[in-house]
Formats: structure tokens, C-alpha cells, sequence
């Protein structure tokens, strides 16, 4: 059966330190949701909040209807993979894969034909005598993930499981986990700091930062519309240039002044009752800010430029160059000939600007709505805190219990 999760109002404090703030999150059931942000986000604290290896300090988490504040982690049927794949290195295989289920005293039948089935998905059908030192980090992967995939979980949960891996073996696994995850539609919360991972292979994308939710959308929404400055620099490779700008209105018309040129906003562009004439932030992406000689019609927008660094990537090449006094990054074509203190002209469509609020960094062009998206709410919102029994509950269980012991109830 499939089961949504929700996370409503839940905060996790240290101490003195905030881990997680005021998050409310919904992953649709049978939804590939990717949790991404830099490191100290608090994306595995949320992680293990749901997994049960860390309790709410305030707020409600629940999986399909069920409250799980206070569930153990053996009775929240979820599963998890950790970055260090966590396999037992004196077992085979087999006796791996089979480990949880003998746990929760499955049949023997059972067991043999539900590690059969999970060999021959995962390509383990040959390796099932060896141990974890006999094996490649990937087949080291396949096996966690077929250890936690056998138990046929409500939820699946995955934490950064691809770090360890190198470039090419990553680029294979993440498209091994999108066809399992379209075979299996089991509802999956992914953890990376890779917004390649990120972009490629989540239905959604829940961005954090610094313990807040900043936006929740599909890939291409992210990308195309960030609800703010931090959303529109982790979202892309090469990141979004940001340069100073300056946004006037007259007879309603709005115009934007930047790198030494001025244009009226398109006529599709609305902006939000935040904006306001005075200094703006403009956003570029790289690719829209294109050498002239290779630009289509509708860039209609030409700024001079001295060229500072030239990095070639075969396919194409990224050139950072000086533009009245701010530096740009745009993606030219391979073999242009550009070299460094060259002076090019470079060219931009007025309707692929970017405009972020110059002190809250908040976008101030109206972005569309996405279907089903949750829009992270403020911090003065009410928070939804646990019941008085949860919160004995929770002072009562010992706090110097292992996180490991807690890790293998959910193994």
C-alpha cells in the first residue's frame, strides 16, 4: 500500500542550535521526493526524524494517517539506506538481504523467494555467496538497497547512498534507482547535496537551507522559476550570475536597468507585490547569456564584454567575462576561438531575466503556481506542536541509546 508523509510544523533543536525550522512537507504517496542543500541543512536531520533514529522536538510527522512522533523505528515500515551502505561484513549475500525479514520471523520460503526475486531486479544473482569485501563499491550499493527494498516498505529512504561512488558508477545508479523506483512506486525521500542528482531524478525537488524549507517544485519549475536568491544559485551548473540592477516604473510599464543597458520587462512578466522601483538583483543563467555570433533572434539585448577565463569541457566551453565592472559566466560553443582579455559581445532575451528583491532576495517576478507544490510558510506561523503524552513519552525514553541500535531496527 502506498502512503503519503507529512511533516507538519516539525522543528529538531540541539541545544542551543536549530536544526530544523517550522518544516510542513508533503511527499505524495509513490512520489520520488529529493531532499537538497548544502551540508548543515538540516535534509538528514529531517531524514532521521522520519526514519524515528531522532525525535521532533516540536510538530507532527505522520505516515498516511498514522502519527509516528512516537513509533518506533521496527514499527514505522519504513526503510533506509545510509551512506556507508551499513552492510554486516561477516555475512554473504544472501544472508544480507535476507537479514530484516528473518528478524520479523518471515518463513523460510518466504525469505528464499523474496531474495530471488530481489537478486535478479538488482543483478546480484551471481554474487549472492560473496561477502561485502568481495565487492565493488556498486555492487556494495545494490545490495543496501536490495536489503531495504525486500522489505517491501511503506516508505523508502535514501541518504546521500551514491557519495561514495565515482563519477561514471553514480551516473549509472541514479538510473538504476529511477527504474527501480518506476517498477516498485514506492514512496521514496532521497537526501543529496548534488542538485545534478536532484534535477535527474526527483519527481519534486525540496530545497533547504539553514534548517528552513525554500521551495518544493518539480525540476524544471526550480529551475525556471526560484522563489528566491539562494534557490536560483544552488539550482544549476554553471550557478546563476547575480548583478546589480536597478527597476523603474513609468505609466505602468516597468523596466529594468543592468551591466550598462535597459530594458522593458516582457509583457508576460508580472511582478509581485513586493516589488518596488530602486535597487533589484538580476539573475542570469549562463546559458542564456550567449556569445552574439551564436545567439537566436529573440536575444535581443547586447552587452560588450572583456573576456577573463576560458574553460573548455569539450562539448562546450564556459567563459567568464568582465561586463561594466561585474563578472558573468556564459556557456559559448566549443572551438569559438575566444581567448582571454578578448573583447566579445554577448547577448540576452530580455524574457529569461531573472529579478530578486535586492534585501529580502525574494523573486519579485509572479511565478506560476505548480500542481500539488507546498509553499514553505513563514516562520511567525503557528507551529503544530506535540500532544502532552507525546512529550512525556519522549522524556521518558533513555537518550543514551545508539543510534546504530536504532539504525538496524530499520535495516
Amino acid at each position: 500500500m502506498l502512503s503519503e508523509v507529512r511533516f507538519e510544523g516539525v522543528h529538531k533543536i540541539f541545544g542551543t542550535e536549530t536544526a530544523v525550522e517550522d518544516l510542513n512537507l508533503r511527499v505524495n504517496a509513490g512520489e520520488f521526493l529529493v531532499l537538497v542543500g548544502p551540508s548543515g541543512c538540516g535534509k538528514t536531520t529531517t531524514l532521521r526524524m522520519l526514519a524515528g533514529l531522532e525525535r521532533p522536538s516540536y510538530g507532527r510527522i505522520l505516515i498516511g494517517d498514522k502519527l509516528v512522533n512516537n513509533v518506533s523505528p521496527r514499527f514505522r515500515d519504513v526503510a533506509m539506506v545510509f551512506q556507508s551502505y551499513a552492510l554486516y561484513p561477516h555475512m554473504n549475500v544472501y544472508d544480507n538481504l535476507a537479514f530484516g525479514m528473518r528478524a520479523r520471523g518471515a518463513a523460510g520460503s518466504v525469505i528464499a523467494q523474496r531474495v530471488k526475486e530481489t537478486a535478479e531486479v538488482l543483478g546480484l544473482a551471481q554474487l549472492m555467496k560473496r561477502r561485502p569485501s568481495e565487492l565493488s563499491g556498486g555492487q556494495r550499493q545494490r545490495v543496501a538497497l536490495g536489503r531495504a527494498l525486500i522489505r517491501q516498505p511503506q516508505v523508502f529512504l535514501m541518504d546521500e547512498p551514491l557519495s561514495n561512488l565515482d563519477a561514471g558508477l553514480r551516473v549509472q545508479m541514479r538510473a538504476e534507482l529511477s527504474r527501480l523506483h518506476e517498477r516498485f512506486r514506492v514512496t521514496t525521500l532521497y537526501v543529496t547535496h548534488d542538485q545534478v542528482e536532484a534535477m535527474t531524478m526527483g519527481d519534486r525537488i525540496a530545497v533547504m537551507n539553514s534548517g528552513r524549507l525554500q521551495q518544493v517544485d518539480a525540476p524544471e519549475t526550480l529551475y525556471d522559476n526560484p522563489a528566491n536568491i539562494f534557490v536560483a544559485g544552488f539550482i544549476g551548473s554553471p550557478r546563476m550570475n547575480f548583478v546589480r540592477g536597478s527597476l523603474t516604473t513609468t505609466r505602468g510599464v516597468a523596466a529594468v536597468e543592468f551591466l550598462g543597458v535597459t530594458t522593458p520587462l516582457s509583457s508576460r512578466a508580472k511582478l509581485t507585490a513586493e516589488a518596488a522601483d530602486g535597487a533589484v538583483t538580476v539573475g542570469l543563467r549562463p546559458e542564456d547569456l550567449m556569445w552574439r555570433r551564436a545567439a537566436p533572434p529573440e536575444s535581443t539585448l547586447t552587452l560588450s564584454a572583456e573576456v577573463d577565463v576560458v574553460e573548455p569541457m569539450g562539448h562546450e566551453a564556459y567563459v567568464t567575462a568582465v561586463c561594466a565592472g561585474e563578472t558573468v559566466t556564459s556557456r559559448f560553443p566549443p572551438r569559438s576561438g575566444v581567448r582571454t582579455r578578448d573583447r566579445i559581445e554577448l547577448a540576452l532575451n530580455p524574457a529569461r531575466l531573472h529579478l530578486f528583491d535586492a534585501r529580502s532576495g525574494n523573486t519579485i517576478l509572479q511565478r506560476p503556481v505548480a500542481g500539488g507544490a507546498e509553499l514553505p510558510r513563514s516562520v511567525g506561523e503557528a507551529r503544530v506542536d506535540e500532544s502532552e503524552e507525546g512529550r512525556s513519552e519522549r522524556q521518558r525514553e533513555p537518550h543514551t541509546r545508539s543510534a546504530q541500535s536504532r539504525a538496524e531496527e530499520i535495516s
